[in-house]
């Protein structure tokens, strides 16, 4: 390597704006690649919810198909007709029931979040009592007066 390329000879300036330019370059090419990984992951979870939806719906197709084939296969059994689609309706009441009581069961064990109902009091509370900072004139300060303010 030579003296130019270890940056022996650059100034700091030229330091500090290579710096502030590699940096810049790896943080753009760090948000590429988490765009490029989200866009990845968002196709997937598309064609997986869209997997998912088709399921249900040839699921839901065939939840008729198979209550005729209940029913009918109870009415082969020797059972009337008409006794053999209630006892399949009735059937489908009682696993509907079943499945109401256990929602209800989850739903009633939900609770209220405490933890951070109590963590927002307590940050309420700190910032009620928080005073602002006060802010130092320029004109008092003898460092702040030399620096320049930009425009922009």
């Amino acid at each position: 390597m030579s003296a130019a390329d270890t940056g022996a000879d650059r100034s700091l300036g030229q330091l500090v704006a290579s710096a502030t330019a590699e940096m810049s370059a790896l943080v753009h090419d760090e948000i590429a690649l988490a765009k490029a990984e989200l866009r990845q992951d968002a196709k997937r979870a598309g064609i997986g919810s869209a997997a998912f939806m088709v399921a249900g719906a040839l699921a839901l197709f065939a939840l008729p198909v198979l209550s005729f084939a209940a029913a009918y296969g109870i009415h082969n059994l020797g059972l009337g007709l008409a006794w053999s689609f209630l006892i399949v309706g009735g059937a489908f009441l009682v696993l509907a029931g079943l499945l109401a009581l256990i929602a209800m069961a989850k739903i009633k064990k939900i609770k209220k979040p405490e933890k951070s109902i109590n963590s927002a009091r307590e940050t309420a509370a700190v910032l009620q009592n928080a005073k602002p900072h006060p802010r130092i004139e320029t004109k008092d300060h003898p460092v702040l007066e030399s620096v320049t303010r930009s425009s922009v």
